[in-house]
């Protein structure tokens, strides 16, 4: 049985050498991490390889910016984004993440392959404000509709903008 992982306030920072990797089957479990990826979630290889990967998914990050992510990969094209994750003991990290599909010699997807490294914190400070109202935007509209609503959050600052997400990820 999975215990409930409560949030803190602690944050850890990742070193600018840092990079964290893993890899996931189709279905989102982890086949994969490294030693910073054990470091940073707080759990063991073994509480790792086979859980699925949203295991250290923090409360605060939109499920809409996870639509996108997995809408992107699965349509065979990578995609950055910032991700606020929860390590074990509740506390959390930010990451920059650039996400690809991991590909057979037929072409077909086989999983997905994460590099994050340490964020600017310029662009934390911008996706936190985003996210923030991404999930405003989700409470409001109740469970039914939270991916509606925060997807036209985020379809509406990218319109206005003028970019991809992609493209505004970069830019931050």
């Amino acid at each position: 049985m999975k215990h409930p992982v409560t949030p803190t306030s602690v944050e850890r920072q990742m070193r600018e050498d840092d990079f964290i990797s893993s890899k996931t089957d189709l279905k989102g479990r982890i086949t994969y991490g490294n030693r910073i990826f054990i470091e940073f979630s707080g759990y063991t290889e073994k509480e790792l390889l086979g859980a699925q990967h949203n295991i250290i998914r923090h409360p605060d990050m939109p499920r809409a910016v996870f639509k996108l992510l997995w809408d992107n990969i699965q349509a065979k094209q990578e995609c950055n984004a910032y991700v606020k994750n929860m390590s074990k003991d509740g506390g959390f990290y930010w990451v920059f993440a650039n996400v690809t599909p991991n590909y057979d010699r037929e072409g077909n997807i086989i999983g997905y392959f994460s590099v994050r490294r340490k964020p600017k914190a310029s662009a934390i400070k911008t996706v936190t404000d985003v996210y923030r109202a991404m999930l405003d935007a989700e409470r409001r509209a109740g469970a039914k509709d939270a991916m509606v609503a925060s997807t036209r959050v985020l379809t509406d600052l990218l319109t206005e903008k003028g970019m991809s997400y992609d493209e505004l990820v970069l830019a931050i």
